[in-house]
């Protein structure tokens, strides 16, 4: 029977146990079994088939997408730019301190002697000062220094108001070593006029005044030795003026005397 027709799963016949050699008596060689090849090692190969292609979901179309509307702002016309509003106003600065009214033994002391001569006695940010007029400034100097033992004047300067009738404001600025306690005495004075000097009360208003006379102008009557004490001799003009071209004269005295261009 060719081996096509065979039944590729044959029954085999059941397994005898082996036979039990007896004594004396040669055990005859089994013929060795035939090994019955697989229906794998039968079976002829087969060409090799073609994958089969992998087809993708289909996706649902989607549904067309509605036309959206224009933008508002695009599809209503501009409004009209507003007004802008005026900018706010900067809240008022906070005043600054005033002075005050000083009221002492001196001051009413002061005013009943000299009446209108004392213009003002105040106090201002924990500062005496006395303003007096030019007329008794010396007087009520001398009296400071006597009567008061303000025996120390600390300096004396000016201010310059250039638009004022008075133009200068004349400090001086007095000490106290017995009662430790500072005052300022001011008067005013036109362009011009002269002060009598209190070197005779205080010998260091000699270096003052000189420095007042250089700066600002101001003569002082009586004075030992009025010159100036910082700007060189031949110096044109006061620098502490308000109204004093400093590079102009600083050119022209540099000019003239040194025969150079000033550096300013």
């Amino acid at each position: 029977m060719p081996d096509e027709t065979k039944d590729p799963n044959p029954v085999l016949p059941e397994s005898k146990p082996p036979a039990v050699p007896q004594p004396g008596v040669e055990a005859a060689p089994s013929a060795p079994a035939s090994a019955k090849p697989t229906p794998a090692e039968t079976s002829e190969p087969s060409a090799p088939q073609a994958a089969a292609p992998v087809t993708k979901p289909e996706v649902a179309a989607k549904p067309a997408e509605t036309a959206k509307p224009a933008d508002a702002a695009l599809a209503t016309p501009p409004a009209a730019a507003k007004p802008v509003a005026p900018a706010a106003k900067a809240p008022p600065k906070p005043e600054g301190p005033k002075p005050e009214l000083w009221d002492s033994d001196l001051t009413r002391s002061l005013k009943s002697q000299y009446g209108s001569g004392i213009n003002e006695a105040s106090t201002y940010v924990g500062q005496n000062y006395l303003v007096v007029d030019s007329t008794i400034l010396y007087e009520i100097l001398l009296r400071m220094r006597d009567d008061e033992l303000f025996d120390y004047c600390v300096d004396i300067t000016a201010v310059h108001y250039p638009k004022r009738e008075a133009q200068f404001d004349v400090i001086y600025i007095l000490y106290s070593f017995h009662h430790n306690e500072r005052v300022r005495v001011k008067t005013q004075i036109k362009d011009g006029a002269t002060l009598r000097s209190v070197v005779g009360i205080w010998e260091t208003a000699n270096w003052l005044e000189r420095e007042a006379f250089d700066m600002f102008g101001i003569s002082f009557d009586g004075h030992p030795d009025l010159k100036r004490i910082l700007l060189p001799d031949g110096w044109k003009g006061h620098p502490l003026r308000k109204d004093y071209p400093i590079l102009q004269q600083d050119q022209e005295w540099v000019k003239i005397n040194l025969g150079i261009e000033s550096g300013q």
